[in-house]
Order: structure tokens, then C-alpha cells, then sequence
């Protein structure tokens, strides 16, 4: 079993979950972490780096996106943007720490970007979100709960 691509493979499906595409990696870090085969610390990190990084992704999206909103071929209903957008007004970048959260999270994220929330407290809140998720599931899978 080449080490790389177990590590790898979890960046992957971490960096997946955090964009549109579905993808699970809590699942995907609770059975490596199941096999007692490889770090725990180092898990979470990579699962932890490579799902920020996919948040990155939706908020760099999310600065460019404003100008397709009426067009047909847009993902995004624009009553659905402008709930998003109005529940960012309302609660803040604060509200980023439901990033982690299925369903709510991703578009979080991109209406961080659409409204402009600066990179660096983006990532922080982001980070502290998805490291903490990541370690409850490290440590209901390891019994430390």
C-alpha cells in the first residue's frame, strides 16, 4: 500500500467534499483512521488541508459569480443567491463556522466570496470549522468520546 496515495486519496476526497461535488470524507477519514495504519494527527491534517483548500475554491468562485447570475445556464436560482446573501448580512462572517455543515456549508462558502469576505479571515474561520469537525470524528472513531 503506497502511503502517498492513501494521503493523497483522502486530500482528494476531502478537497471534493468541500466544493459542489459529492463526496464524503468523514467517511473516508474514519476508515483509514479504523485501520490503525497510519497517523491520526497526520489524517486530520491532510483531510483538514485539503477540505479548506476546497472552501478556498468556492469563495475564489464565489468572487467572480455575481455577473452570471441572471443567465439561464446558472446553477443558482437568483431568489436562492440572494437568501444566501442575505443570511451572510445578517449573521456575519461568523456564520462561517457552519462551514463544516452538509447542505449549508458549500454555499457558505461561495457567498463569502460573492460578499467579498477578505482571504485571510475566510481561512481562518473556515479552518478552525473544518479542524474541529474533523477532530470529533478522529475521536469518536479512536474511542477518545
Amino acid at each position: 500500500m503506497d502511503i502517498f496515495a492513501i494521503y493523497g486519496g483522502l486530500f482528494a476526497v476531502a478537497f471534493a467534499a468541500a466544493t459542489i461535488l459529492p463526496a464524503q470524507s468523514e467517511a473516508a477519514l474514519a476508515g483509514l483512521l479504523a485501520t490503525a495504519s497510519f497517523s491520526p494527527a497526520m489524517l486530520v491534517l491532510v483531510a483538514s488541508i485539503g477540505n479548506v483548500l476546497g472552501s478556498v475554491v468556492n469563495w475564489a468562485l464565489g468572487r467572480g459569480i455575481e455577473r452570471f447570475r441572471d443567465k439561464s445556464w446558472f446553477p443558482l436560482r437568483p431568489a436562492m443567491l440572494n437568501r444566501g446573501m442575505s443570511w451572510y448580512r445578517r449573521y456575519g462572517k461568523w456564520s462561517l463556522l457552519l462551514s463544516w455543515m452538509p447542505i449549508i456549508g458549500d454555499p457558505l462558502t461561495v457567498v463569502a466570496g460573492v460578499l467579498r469576505e477578505p482571504l485571510w479571515s475566510f481561512v481562518a474561520i473556515v479552518a478552525v470549522a473544518k479542524i474541529a469537525r474533523y477532530l470529533v470524528v478522529a475521536a469518536a472513531v479512536l474511542g477518545l468520546m
